[in-house]
């Protein structure tokens, strides 16, 4: 574990600003509190958003998504990676599954889809293309199977254009197999480069014996992979994306966390309501004598007397946080739980001078949040809602006379209790389904569009609040200082008084 005892911890600007308030046992959220500016010769374009999620997890931006069912599963975990930050698997998923998720992530680079989406040879051109609109498909080429799960064909974008009759089946409108490029399951990333470049073919399938699909690579992702630099990527040492993926306590769980440590995952995160607990200790004890190479992310807490014992116990990053999430009823339901302006800035000083990071998880409402959150010394922000209605997220988008919508729950709502047994285990509930206590609640967030432009307004933020206070790095953001804010100052802060115009819709006057 991390020795902390003794450990002297440097005074900052913010120490001075929470003394008055941890004297009177008064708690803040980021709603009342606001950076204070300073002179500044940083460019909000040049400032280093670098950090760790962990001790040995570094990332290009300082967000992670949730470990949660309806935010974070494969795709979030590509998507965040490529924006450089970090996905977390949720774990309410079964062992193979879960494993799954992570492959499918590490596999990206590869260029290689594992696992394309097919059609069957007697499926007709509208089923088809009806299928891709529901699901909103981005891409438009389909490996063509029959009835024994054989490649027969290949039907693309070029094929549904010229097609005028979508009553015709796939195997009617396709380019048969014999006309088709292929290679050897086993093709790396150059070899497929190399194979389509001198075909001048934008598809190269991987057949196996008896023409079973392995697998596809698509040229643009092959294309890009081979030639672009790919810099902000979140990558291993094998140039790989990172990611991690969520586990829970016990015996069963140290079987999880095996099973994704073989799939190559980053960083295991211990995912509970309540961080500083019995078994969250044991087990974490477990993982690091059974997996010292691996780090373990342990959360989560807010209080100082959890931090240092975490770190005893060996932690490689905490996350912070009971409560503020907004799909979250613990506080209301249990009585317990710290604002997190406060948990943040007081779990972070506890860390301070270990080398182990703070995630603050939940409570981010605004860009703005952001650089609060790091300025108080957490490392990175963990972000569920703000993502939620986004491409990625899992489930299909819900069609609403008020527009698009996707679903959002908390771990701890009452169907995902219901659903899952990760869940209640979580929240330390038992396995009877008629005796729960939610400590969450369902919902739906408008759809966003695809999770990089959240992330650029989030980052973005995050910039300029750099800038305002003069800060080059998250290291020095740390260094700044607050005002406390009264309502009026928040009411002051937004939009007010005035009627907003939504220039993104058609009804502009909301």
């Amino acid at each position: 574990g991390v020795h902390v005892t003794g450990t002297k911890k440097r005074l900052l600007p913010v120490d001075g600003f929470f003394r008055p308030y941890q004297a009177r046992r008064q708690a803040l959220t980021y709603d009342e509190i606001r950076l204070t500016p300073n002179y500044s010769a940083v460019d909000p374009g040049s400032v280093d958003v670098s950090t760790r999620f962990s001790q040995n997890v570094s990332l290009n931006i300082p967000i992670v998504s949730a470990a949660m069912d309806t935010v974070t599963e494969h795709q979030m975990g590509i998507a965040m990676a490529k924006a450089g930050g970090l996905g977390i698997i949720h774990r309410g998923l079964s062992v193979p599954d879960q494993a799954e998720e992570v492959k499918r992530v590490k596999l990206h680079m590869n260029g290689c889809i594992t696992r394309p989406i097919c059609v069957r040879a007697d499926e007709s051109v509208e089923s088809i293309l009806n299928r891709r609109q529901q699901k909103r498909w981005r891409f438009s080429s389909f490996p063509v199977l029959d009835t024994s799960d054989h490649v027969v064909g290949l039907v693309t974008q070029n094929d549904f254009d010229f097609c005028t009759n979508r009553t015709l089946t796939a195997q009617e409108i396709m380019t048969p197999f014999d006309a088709l490029i292929v290679a050897a399951p086993k093709t790396t990333l150059q070899g497929a480069y190399d194979i389509m470049q001198k075909a001048s073919k934008k598809i190269l399938m991987l057949i196996g014996k008896d023409t079973t699909l392995a697998g596809m690579y698509v040229w643009s992702d092959v294309e890009r992979l081979v030639n672009d630099s790919s810099a902000i990527f979140t990558v291993d040492s094998d140039g790989h994306l990172r990611i991690g993926a969520a586990i829970g306590t016990g015996a069963a769980n140290l079987e999880r966390a095996a099973a994704l440590i073989e799939a190559k995952c980053d960083v295991l995160v211990i995912d509970t309501a309540h961080g500083d607990s019995k078994y969250v200790y044991q087990t974490l004890r477990d993982l690091k004598r059974a997996h010292p190479n691996v780090d373990v992310v342990v959360g989560n807490v807010t209080e100082p007397s959890a931090v240092r014992r975490l770190l005893r116990a060996g932690a490689n990053g905490i996350k912070v946080g009971i409560g503020p999430g907004s799909i979250c009823t613990t506080r209301t339901i249990s009585g317990t739980g710290c604002p997190q302006a406060t948990a943040v800035y007081q779990c972070a000083r506890a860390a301070r001078g270990s080398g182990v990071p703070v995630c603050a998880d939940g409570g981010i409402n605004h860009p703005g949040d952001i650089p609060i959150a790091l300025a108080l010394g957490a490392s990175t922000v963990m972000l569920g809602r703000l993502l939620a209605g986004t491409t990625e997220t899992p489930g299909d988008l819900q069609e609403t006379p008020k527009g698009q919508f996707k679903l959002y729950r908390g771990m701890g709502s009452l169907s995902a209790m219901q659903e899952s047994q990760a869940s209640r285990e979580r929240y330390r509930q038992g396995s009877d389904i008629r005796k729960l206590v939610p400590e969450g609640v369902e919902s739906v967030v408008p759809y966003q569009g695809d999770a990089a432009n959240v992330l650029h307004r989030m980052v973005g933020g995050l910039r300029s609040g750099m800038g305002y206070t003069g800060s080059a790095t998250i290291a020095k953001l740390q260094r700044a200082n607050f005002y406390c804010m009264s309502q009026a100052g928040f009411r002051e802060s937004a939009p007010h008084d005035v009627l907003v115009i939504d220039p993104s819709s058609t009804d502009r006057w909301r």
